[in-house]
């Protein structure tokens, strides 16, 4: 054999660095004003546990999501004891800090050859069946300091309002206990005192909105789009003919009925397979921050607002043990 040869996987290593180099260098000429960003480091196919988005320092992580429900339960049961009802609320089955999170693990779809080999596309593979609690009886007298309406009334007409100051001007017309109830109940105003205490709070789905906003940005970007049509016609080689999109290949398969089957595992190999192949997840991950941080410098006070509303947030959370 002629060691001067380069092997299959040399060849294969050295195409991906030229790939990933064109992706980089292809952001310079990116018009800060509006068009494509610059890019910075372009990773080889990192782990999506690794990637670190501008977005995610405002974003809960699952661990705070679930605290935070939790402080919204206490709120809705200090409410509703105001008027003499005992509430404990719905006690989720979710336990804050299990295992690592991975908050981008499907952002780009699936891209974890582990998982991809041992689940194929069943995302809730090893988390088993939890029952949703059901919530407590209400009297017709709780319901009506619960959701600030009388049972049986149309829904959405009752008086409510959308922060804590302006609930303070708005009479819900109902009484119990001798005081007034609250616009929207006790369960908009837990909402309320969390997400919206004064005229000044920042949308609780702002930030939410600005991932999306360069998300979709990030899909119609020229290198993304080519890194994508690389895959998709590494998925034709393999088998899967037809797919323009990663998004697209559970039911482009018809894998919706059995997502952790052998036909779905064997899928999701080539798909994560692909992926690597033309560093996806690298270019990808790497245009969604530039646009993201965009996004960030455009909207940077309203985010220095979001999130000292967010650390306030935190601590009311605290106070309440």
């Amino acid at each position: 054999m002629n060691s001067s040869r380069r092997s299959r996987p040399a060849v294969r290593a050295a195409a991906l660095l030229a790939t990933v180099l064109l992706a980089g260098c292809a952001g310079t000429t990116g018009d800060p004003e509006g068009g494509e960003p610059e890019l910075g480091p372009v990773e080889v196919n990192p782990s999506t546990a690794t990637l670190a988005l501008p977005m995610d320092a405002y974003t809960d992580t699952e661990a705070e999501r679930i605290r935070m429900g939790q402080v919204q339960q206490a709120l809705v049961s200090r409410c509703m004891a105001r008027y003499g009802f005992t509430y404990e609320g719905v006690r989720s089955a979710e336990a804050p800090g299990a295992g690592a999170e991975d908050r981008h693990a499907y952002l780009f779809g699936l891209a974890d050859p582990a998982y991809a080999a041992a689940h194929g596309y069943d995302r809730s593979a090893g988390e088993g069946e939890v029952a949703k609690p059901a919530p407590p009886p209400l009297s017709d007298s709780a319901y009506v300091v619960m959701n600030g309406e009388r049972p049986g009334a149309q829904g959405g007409t009752a008086p409510d309002a959308a922060t804590e100051e302006e609930a303070a001007r708005v009479d819900s017309g109902l009484t119990a206990a001798g005081q007034k109830v609250p616009a929207g109940g006790c369960g908009r105003e837990a909402y309320r005192k969390l997400y919206a205490p004064t005229e000044g709070s920042v949308d609780l789905l702002f930030t939410f909105g600005l991932a999306s906003e360069a998300h979709d940005r990030s899909r119609q970007d020229s290198r993304v789009v080519d890194a994508v049509s690389k895959w998709a016609s590494c998925m034709d080689k393999s088998g899967y003919a037809g797919i323009a999109s990663p998004y697209d290949v559970v039911e482009k398969l018809g894998l919706e009925g059995d997502k952790g089957g052998p036909k779905a595992v064997t899928a999701a190999k080539a798909d994560v397979a692909c992926k690597r192949e033309v560093n996806l997840v690298g270019i990808w991950g790497a245009v969604e921050k530039a646009y993201q941080e965009r996004l960030v410098e455009e909207h940077a006070e309203t985010l220095a607002l979001y999130k000292r509303q967010r650390e306030a947030r935190f601590e009311l959370a605290a106070s309440l043990g």
